[in-house]
């Protein structure tokens, strides 16, 4: 993928649904079709013939112009609309604020191993390596040594660092431990403009599990149930793009409520399958809303 590449491709040549950002148009165009002419009334004296041919000429090249222009605004325009919201954070601009990710792809499945969200996958099991499912940072950001853990692992108190309150640490992690967390991959960094992105992705035995921590155990429509750090008013962020959802992903999306501290916060929770994901974006003064739905929809595609 060029530049900014957003969709996540799979590491076999079948291609994805859903995640590859290119949508293939049909090149064939409508015939325009002519009225037969009309015979013209036989009073009328005919026009010169080098007139009659300049104008015909004229004419033509008038009308060839306008039907390629409008053929070439016709497709642009149905490229356009065409296009998945899914697909669009991946694309690159240099005024819209996207991130320019490396080109993302799925890990190899083990043989005869399903999806994830198939439905020949009843326990929504992940059999991709879960460390190779995270995220990778965009170009030119700055990793986060401490998030990598021993062998890619992340100690479950690295994660519960991210809650605001001792009570609340505690609780999570009594949550984890009774829903038989299986262990934490994770990724960090921080982009030259100083907006710090943390991902943890969490693995449990099914998708029954990872869907009772999900909800109601850390999530509800309105808002997390638990604070993160520096962000103890958060709601739920009903400007993020319904369009931007990837199916079978349940995405909790929440923006922090004026006035924001030091910091501005952003955090999502994903569920999916067996998997449940936190990611959370922080920024001085504001953390910007684009690069935060297209780290979002990213990292859902990776799971899905």
């Amino acid at each position: 993928m060029t530049e900014q590449t957003s969709s996540v491709e799979d590491a076999t040549p079948t291609p994805v649904e859903n995640a590859t950002p290119t949508p293939v148009e049909d090149g064939t165009t409508t015939p325009v079709e002519v009225p037969a002419a009309q015979p013209s009334a036989p009073e009328v004296p005919p026009a010169p013939v080098r007139k009659d041919r300049r104008v015909l000429r004229a004419l033509l090249r008038w009308t060839a112009a306008t039907v390629v222009f409008a053929a070439v605004g016709t497709s642009v325009a149905y490229g356009i609309t065409r296009m998945d919201r899914t697909d669009v954070p991946g694309l690159a601009t240099e005024s819209d604020g996207r991130w320019d990710y490396p080109t993302i792809t799925r890990p190899p499945l083990p043989s005869g191993s399903p999806r994830p969200l198939a439905e020949s996958n009843r326990t929504g099991t992940h059999y991709a390596d879960l460390r190779r499912l995270v995220l990778p940072a965009p170009k030119g950001a700055h990793v986060d040594a401490a998030l990598r853990g021993t062998d890619g692992w992340l100690a479950t108190k690295t994660f519960l660092a991210e809650y605001a309150s001792r009570d609340d640490r505690e609780t999570v992690g009594q949550q984890l431990t009774d829903h038989g967390l299986r262990h934490i991959a994770a990724r960090g960094w921080t982009t030259p403009d100083g907006t710090h992105t943390r991902i943890y992705l969490l693995q449990f035995d099914s998708v029954v599990v990872a869907d009772e921590v999900n909800s109601p155990g850390l999530t509800s429509y309105n808002t997390p149930i638990y604070a993160l750090r520096g962000a103890e008013r958060t709601m739920a962020d009903d400007r993020f793009p319904d369009r931007a959802t990837v199916d079978d992903v349940i995405r909790h999306a929440y923006d922090e409520v004026k006035p924001y501290g030091a910091e501005q916060v952003r955090q999502a929770y994903l569920s999916a399958g067996d998997t449940l994901a936190l990611i959370v974006q922080s920024r001085k003064g504001a953390a910007k809303a684009v690069p935060f739905q297209q780290t979002v929809v990213l990292q859902s595609q990776l799971l899905g």
